[in-house]
This record gives structure tokens, sequence and C-alpha cells, in this order.
């Protein structure tokens, strides 16, 4: 139960190793993938986490091999939030930049292209913000936790 297989340095090696691939490779897959989950998405975060799984602990299930684990996620992750709090620079490589969807009623249809956000998802966030038209938006911003935030233009006098 607590007789480790592997040194325990490599354990928290892996799980540093297993964190910055995913951090890196769920960064390039966009915001919407983190903010808004779709059930694929939801799907395929918990198909992820059992990918890695035997890439972290290296076959060893014992509960030391699972604390030592738990401890350097929670400490790396810990260190990150501060790192971007800390840092603009890694903050904006981390996290990225919000982004304009839509600018005085014009969408930016090369920016929804990129981040990958349909236009349905779009209108669903314009209607939440209780505005019918794209016309009469503002500005709509993807913002770095994936959610889009609409600011609806004011009412003509």
């Amino acid at each position: 139960m607590w007789k480790l297989a592997q040194p325990w340095w490599e354990f928290i090696l892996r799980a540093l190793l297993v964190y910055g691939f995913l951090l890196v490779t769920l960064r390039l897959t966009g915001k919407r993938q983190v903010g808004q989950l779709s059930p694929f998405d939801f799907v395929l975060l918990l198909v992820l986490s059992n990918a890695v799984q035997n890439s972290m602990n290296a076959g060893d299930n014992t509960v030391g091999a699972g604390f030592i684990l738990v401890a350097t996620l929670l400490a790396v992750n810990g260190f990150m939030s501060w790192l971007t709090w800390r840092s603009k620079r890694a903050e904006i490589l981390l996290d990225g930049r919000p982004q304009i969807l839509v600018h005085n009623g014009q969408l930016d249809e090369a920016m929804l292209a990129s981040e990958r956000i349909t236009r349905h998802e779009l209108m669903a966030a314009v209607r939440q913000a209780g505005v019918s038209d794209v016309a009469d938006v503002r500005v709509a911003i993807l913002e770095t936790n994936g959610r889009i935030n609409v600011i609806a233009k004011p009412p003509a006098p």
C-alpha cells in the first residue's frame, strides 16, 4: 500500500511533464474548449484524464504515489496561478487575450473561424444578453476563460 515501485522524484517529474503537455495542447485547442464544455468536450476531458493516468503513475497504484501526484499537480497549478497573477507576459502566454468577435454590429468572421466558434454559439450568447440581432451588438468579446460577453448598442433616442 505504501511501498513505491518508482523513486518519489520520478512521480513528480512525470506529473510535471504530463501537466505541461496537457496545458500546451489544451491551450492550442482554443479558449472555447475550456470555457464552454459541450458534451463532446467533457467526454474528451474524461478520456484524457484516463489516458494520462498511467504515464504519471508508471503503473504504481500505491497510496503514496497518489499522494505525491496530487501534491505535485496542486503545487504546479498553484504556481501557474501565481505566475499568471504576477506576470502579464505569462498571463498572455498561458491564458491568451480577449478577442473581439463583434464590433458595432459587424461580425469578425476570421476571428470566429480562428477561435472555432460557430454562429449558433455566438447567437446563443447574444440572445442570452437580451439582444435579438447581431446588428444591435456594440461589442461581443471572447474572454480568456472561454465566456462570450455581449454589450448591446444603446437604444436610439
